[in-house]
């Protein structure tokens, strides 16, 4: 009875801020997709294929500002490894759920890139510089990860964590390359609506603004809700490996 008591305890729960942000963003993506689809007007040039720009570009932005996550907590991680544990763990449970969110979130931007490019280009894909820098990103994110499957117990999951880390730094700095290839090179890609060359009618305005403050809230509850199931995976395994310790010195006594 004791031991189901504990494992009751340990289990994780949603806090109730961060559900209540679950149900927000919820609301406000459902309010966006309405204004997306059924209030902002068509647009002359390209009709309603245009419409995917209020899904595309918001999870675009999700895409560029995530890494900067990763980027904190790897920083973090490199700096205090070897002077406190218990905070180099946060680190690394920060940097983690960054690397996550920023994969979901270029997965997400490039899916619907590639279903607005069809229709408009006549092709699923070109290697633009945009294009090509943001498949990058997804790449760099994507080998974070996988590098992060190498991670075993002890001393071998510290390495790993500091080597993912320093990959988690060096993936930062195509974000900025990312975000200015459309200004730096002569592109395919449509110029800036917000700012620049390119332009949003002011009717098109709210149903941006509503999913982009939806897709970038709900990212950020699912940010939260991963480093919180992160940290609880670390307590399992520390008390893991402190039992697995106990074991054989019980067995001698």
């Amino acid at each position: 009875m004791p031991q189901t008591s504990v494992q009751t305890a340990d289990r994780p729960r949603l806090p109730p801020l961060l559900f209540l942000g679950f149900v927000v963003s919820t609301l406000m993506l459902v309010y966006g997709a309405r204004l997306a689809l059924f209030v902002a007007p068509t647009e002359a040039t390209m009709g309603n294929v245009q419409r995917i720009f209020y899904w595309h570009v918001p999870v675009d932005f999700g895409a560029l500002i995530f890494p900067y996550v990763n980027l904190a907590g790897s920083v973090w991680l490199l700096a205090i490894r070897n002077k406190n544990s218990s905070q180099a763990l946060r680190a690394d449970a920060l940097a983690v759920a960054g690397a996550e969110l920023t994969l979901l979130y270029t997965s997400l931007g490039l899916i619907t890139g590639m279903l607005w490019a069809r229709p408009v280009w006549g092709i699923w894909w070109t290697w633009d510089a945009r294009l090509t820098t943001f498949l990058l990103l997804w790449v760099l994110y994507a080998a974070y990860l996988i590098l992060r499957r190498f991670s075993g117990t002890g001393q071998t999951s510290i390495q790993t964590a500091t080597l993912s880390a320093v990959l988690g730094i060096f993936a930062a700095i195509d974000v900025p390359i990312t975000f200015m290839s459309i200004r730096w090179w002569r592109t395919q890609h449509p110029a800036p609506v917000l700012t620049g060359e390119g332009h949003l009618d002011s009717s098109m305005v709210p149903a941006f603004l509503w999913n982009l403050a939806g897709w970038l809230l709900w990212g950020t509850c699912l940010l939260c809700l991963r480093y919180l199931l992160e940290r609880c995976r670390q307590r399992a395994a520390e008390a893991e490996a402190l039992h697995s310790i106990d074991l054989p010195l019980e067995a001698t006594r």
